[in-house]
C-alpha cells in the first residue's frame, strides 16, 4: 500500500472535500488539549529543534483528530485526510495555501525546507490513520502480531525516525531501536486504552493472541467495558501477555538513549520510563485495563525521573519484535 494513495482512492466526489468539514473535524486542527503520557517538545528538547518537533507533532495530532474526533462519518474523515495529504504534498514542495490548516502546514513546510524532513515518513502516518478508519468501519481485527506491528510501522515508527533525522542519527541499529521504542509506545497505548477503545469498536488485540487464551472477539462482549461482569482470568492473562510483549520491545529499544546526545537523550529516557511506568500501572491493576484506564500523574514523574537517571548502558539483542 502506498502511503497517502489509499485515502484519495476512497475520497468522495470532488464537491465533498470542500463541504464535509464538520466543525468538530476542522476545529480540531487548532491545537486541541490532549492528555499525553509523554513529553512533546519539552524543555529537555534541544532548543534549535523545538520548532520542527512541534511542527511534526501538530501535523500528526491534527491528522489523528480528523481520523478520530468529533461526529464526522468515515467517508467524511477519509475525504478530509485526502485533502490533508494533498496539503502535505504541497508543503513538501515549499507551498502553503490558505486551506483549512495553515497553522499546521506553514510551520511544517518551514521544517521540511530547513531540515529536509522525509515526506514519505509523514505520509505513512496518514496511511495509518486511514487504516484505522477502515478497520473500525468494517469491524476488522488484526490477525496476529506481525499485522499489528505493520500498523505500528506506519502509525508510530515514523515519528521516531523523523526525530532521529533531526538529531543527525541514521545508522541501522539506532533506527531499529527507535522502531522498537515507538512500536512499544503504540502497543502500550493500546493496552492502556482497552476501556476506551472497545466501546468505540477499535480493536487491537491480535486474534491469534486471543486464541492462545481460549478467547475470541465475541468473548469480550461478555465483560467490562462492554458488559457489567468483571473480566475473567483468561482476559487478564491475555493483557498480561500483551504487556510482556510491549515491555520486551521497549527494553530492546532502550539502549538508544545512550546514542542520542545531550538533552535529546534525556528526553528519550523519560519517554522510555513513561511507557514502562504505564505498564507497571496496568500490572498493578491486576492487568484489568478493561475496567480502568491508568494514567501518569505527578507522583509518577519522580519515579520516572529517578529511573531515567539510572538507566545503564546495555545492549539487549534485537530479537524478533513479535515475541
Amino acid at each position: 500500500m502506498v502511503a497517502g494513495r489509499q485515502s484519495c482512492a476512497v475520497q468522495s466526489p470532488s464537491s465533498s472535500s470542500s463541504s464535509v468539514a464538520p466543525a468538530s473535524a476542522s476545529e480540531s486542527a487548532s491545537t486541541p488539549a490532549h492528555y499525553e503520557n509523554f513529553p512533546v517538545a519539552s524543555w529537555l528538547c534541544p532548543p534549535a529543534l523545538r520548532q520542527p518537533i512541534a511542527a511534526i507533532y501538530g501535523f500528526a495530532r491534527t491528522a489523528d483528530d480528523i481520523a478520530d474526533e468529533g461526529a464526522a462519518t468515515p467517508t467524511e474523515r477519509l475525504a478530509l485526510l485526502c485533502e490533508f495529504r494533498a496539503h502535505l504534498f504541497q508543503a513538501a514542495l515549499g507551498r502553503v495555501d490558505a486551506g483549512r490548516w495553515p497553522q499546521v502546514f506553514a510551520p511544517l513546510a518551514q521544517a521540511i525546507e530547513r531540515h529536509r524532513l522525509p515526506e514519505a515518513l509523514l505520509a505513512d502516518l496518514l496511511d495509518a490513520f486511514v487504516q484505522d478508519i477502515e478497520y473500525t468501519r468494517h469491524g476488522r481485527h488484526y490477525r496476529d502480531r506481525a499485522e499489528l506491528l505493520d500498523y505500528c510501522r506506519r502509525s508510530a515508527n515514523p515519528v521516531g525516525r523523523l526525530l532521529l533525522h533531526l538529531y543527525g542519527v541514521g545508522d541501522a541499529e539506532s533506527l531499529a531501536r527507535s522502531d522498537a521504542i515507538c512500536s512499544a509506545l503504540q502497543l502500550i497505548n493500546f493496552w492502556q486504552d482497552l476501556s476506551v477503545d472497545l466501546p468505540r469498536r477499535r480493536f487491537y488485540l491480535p486474534t491469534s493472541d486471543l486464541g492462545l487464551h481460549d478467547l475470541d472477539a465475541g468473548s469480550l462482549s461478555q465483560f467490562r467495558p462492554l458488559a457489567a461482569a468483571p473480566p475473567p482470568a483468561a482476559a487478564l492473562a491475555l493483557v498480561a501477555h500483551e504487556v510482556e510483549w510491549a515491555r520486551g520491545l521497549m527494553q530492546r529499544g532502550a539502549p538508544l538513549v545512550h546514542r542520542l546526545p545531550g538533552r535529546a537523550g534525556w528526553e528519550l529516557r523519560l519517554v522510555v520510563q513513561g511507557g514502562l511506568r504505564i505498564l507497571d500501572k496496568i500490572e498493578a491493576l491486576g492487568f484489568d485495563s478493561f475496567s480502568t484506564r491508568p494514567t501518569i500523574g505527578k507522583p509518577d514523574v519522580i519515579r520516572m525521573s529517578w529511573a531515567a537517571l539510572w538507566m545503564r548502558r546495555q545492549s539487549p539483542a534485537m530479537t524478533s519484535p513479535h515475541r
